[in-house]
């Protein structure tokens, strides 16, 4: 059974995450993405980026700046008690809590009085120059899609999208949340994958249904399965202030269901809230039926973060007593990491089948170096074959590749898939070839 201390150990044996700022004593709610946790993160962004601007038509991208003018986040409502939490503080050692974190109207850290609750907001902070007054305060950004919003004209205008048409970003966001948990799950510093499709409000029922519908598949797609994934229709009681209508997608992580990407029908409170405060005209004018009006807005919002522990937690696996039932397995326990071959961080594994055979190692690495051209590849020679195949196992790799005493003979090597443990044998300059239509 997959659980939260399993995962952690996980990434951090084996290089997905680190805990930031370890070395001196670590910083609470922010995390480092190793080796092989930057390159499934960048795999994941990709194949978003992919899915958008590729697959669908009539959508385009753009990477806004973290900072803004802080007159946009007066504009979005981010500065009003909309977006804050509720929290009391110790008079004692000035420590926050939410409310509901609190027992006997005591401190949970040293045990002394607490204010009474009051709203605290959740916007970063910070001051642009060299003074730090009210005048250069500005803050990092809570969401990306603000920047999408007050930059509709200059798409509009400089690429001449015609509604209905969508706005992609991929970016960093910052919540200064007061209880930063589960991982990776709720964090301080994270990062957004968010659509924002500007259409007709009278389309937009239908729209929100097809995006729904739309961005389920890509989870199927990429290895969840539909029992571990669902839709949540929000009650107008606890959804977005701004939402007309909110589903959110979650996955069944070992702390629960949770969110993992939220669509909302956003109406159009952004652009026309921009609009008014700015003084600048956000409106469309359709030039064939010359109604102007400001566009109703689909917004799809993913977590990358929160993606990427689903789609470690769906491809989680423990075999009890190993997979090799011809050989005695150091451990009682081997974990299989089953991710899906597009997102994994190594495609594949070029194994020797000992490091102190010349010829061995020499063909290995040439294999290495022309498929590491083409391909995110590892090179491994230290321990058995055995302790290497699980090792590539435990990270994911999808296939591997050894050279054995065979190919000393024959010119020709083995390819091992990760899931049936199968092997075959091909000839060295049919290996590229091979790879390029596994991985398709």
């Amino acid at each position: 059974m997959v659980t939260l201390d399993k995962i952690f150990s996980l990434c951090k044996r084996r290089g997905f995450i680190f805990p930031s700022s370890e070395i001196y004593g670590g910083f609470g709610g922010v995390y480092d993405f190793g080796p092989l946790g930057v390159e499934m993160k960048n795999n994941i962004k990709r194949l978003w980026w992919d899915e958008m601007i590729k697959f669908h038509e009539n959508i385009v991208g753009i990477d806004a700046a973290i900072l803004m003018s802080p007159k946009i986040w007066e504009a979005s409502g981010h500065l009003t008690a909309g977006f804050a939490d509720e929290l009391v503080e110790c008079k004692n050692c000035h420590k926050r809590f939410r409310g509901d974190e609190v027992k006997d109207l005591k401190c949970p850290e040293c045990g002394g009085e607490i204010t009474k609750s009051r709203k605290f907001n959740l916007m970063m902070k910070t001051f642009v120059g060299p003074v730090e007054d009210k005048s250069t305060l500005t803050y990092l950004r809570a969401e990306t899609c603000q920047g999408i919003y007050v930059n509709f004209n200059n798409v509009l205008s400089s690429m001449r999208m015609k509604i209905p048409f969508g706005i992609a970003q991929i970016g960093k966001a910052f919540r200064n949340e007061i209880n930063p948990k589960d991982f990776i799950f709720r964090t301080r510093e994270f990062e957004q994958m968010e659509m924002q499709w500007f259409c007709h409000p009278k389309n937009a029922d239908n729209f929100f249904d097809f995006w729904r519908d739309e961005r389920i598949k890509w989870y199927y797609s990429l290895g969840i399965k539909k029992d571990e994934i669902r839709f949540k229709e929000v009650d107008s009681s606890e959804r977005a202030h701004y939402a007309k209508r909110q589903v959110d997608i979650e996955y069944k992580f070992p702390f629960g269901w949770k969110e993992i990407e939220g669509i909302h029908n956003r109406g159009d409170w952004d652009l026309s809230n921009h609009s008014k405060h700015s003084r600048q005209d956000l409106m469309y004018f359709d030039q064939k039926t010359r109604e102007k009006y400001f566009p109703y807005v689909i917004e799809t919002s993913v977590g990358v973060e929160r993606s990427l522990f689903a789609f470690l937690c769906a491809a989680y696996q423990e075999i009890k007593g190993g997979r090799t039932k011809t050989t005695k397995s150091s451990k009682d326990v081997e974990i299989l990491l089953k991710l899906d071959k597009k997102i994994s961080p190594f495609k594949v594994a070029i194994l020797p089948l000992v490091k102190n055979k010349p010829g061995l190692t020499k063909i290995a690495k040439e294999i290495y170096q022309k498929l590491k051209l083409n391909f995110m590849v590892i090179y491994d020679e230290v321990g058995t074959i055995g302790r290497r195949y699980r090792r590539q196992d435990e990270i994911g790799t999808p296939y591997a590749i050894t050279c054995d005493f065979e190919t000393l003979k024959d010119n020709t090597v083995t390819i091992r898939d990760r899931d049936t443990m199968e092997q075959k044998r091909i000839n060295i300059n049919e290996v590229n070839e091979e790879i390029n239509k596994l991985l398709k």
